[in-house]
C-alpha cells in the first residue's frame, strides 16, 4: 500500500476554491428557477459572504452585503465577480504568505487580525455549512437535494443518495 499523496496548504486551498465554485454553479442552476424559495437566500448569504471576506483580504469595501437580496441577474454578476476575484486572489499568494495576518473589520464593528490560511479555510467551509441548509430547505419542500459534496467533486461521480 502506498501513501496517500501530499500537497502544500496552498494547493489545498486552491482546490477546495475550486469545489465552491463547482457547487456553487449546481446550486445556481438548482434555484434560479426557485427565486424567491428561502433557499435562494442562503444562496445568495453564500455569495454575499464570499465577497465580503475577498473585500477584507484585498483590503477593500465590499461590494455587497453580507445578506443580499438579489436577483437572478445580480446573483450571476456577483457570482462571476467573487469568482474571478478569488482566482486572481489566490493566483497572487505563496505558501509563506498564507500564514500573514489580516487585519479587518467584521459586521458588528469589532476588528481582528487572522492569518490569510484561516480565513480562506473559513470561506469553503462557511459556503459548504451553508450549500447543506439549502439542501435541507429544498428537500422539505419536496425538492432534491443538489449532490455537493467534496468527494463527488473529487471523483466526477455524485456521492451516494439516502432515498427517501
Amino acid at each position: 500500500m502506498t501513501a496517500p499523496p501530499t500537497t502544500d496548504l496552498l494547493t489545498s486551498i486552491r482546490r477546495l476554491w475550486a469545489h465552491s465554485i463547482w457547487a456553487d454553479g449546481l446550486l445556481f442552476d438548482a434555484l434560479s428557477g426557485a427565486y424567491g424559495h428561502p433557499a435562494w437566500a442562503e444562496y445568495t448569504h453564500i455569495l454575499g459572504a464570499e465577497e465580503t471576506w475577498l473585500s477584507r483580504l484585498e483590503k477593500r469595501a465590499a461590494r455587497a452585503a453580507v445578506w443580499p437580496e438579489l436577483n437572478i441577474d445580480e446573483a450571476v454578476k456577483l457570482r462571476e465577480s467573487v469568482m474571478a476575484g478569488f482566482e486572481k486572489y489566490l493566483n497572487t499568494l505563496d505558501e509563506r504568505s498564507l500564514d500573514e495576518a489580516i487585519e479587518y473589520t467584521n459586521s458588528a464593528g469589532k476588528t481582528f487580525q487572522t492569518a490569510r490560511f484561516d480565513i480562506l479555510l473559513h470561506v469553503a467551509l462557511h459556503g459548504q455549512y451553508h450549500r447543506g441548509k439549502i439542501n435541507v430547505l429544498l428537500r422539505q419542500s419536496g425538492a432534491e437535494p443538489v449532490l455537493v459534496d467534496y468527494i463527488g467533486y473529487v471523483r466526477g461521480a455524485a456521492a451516494a443518495v439516502t432515498p427517501r
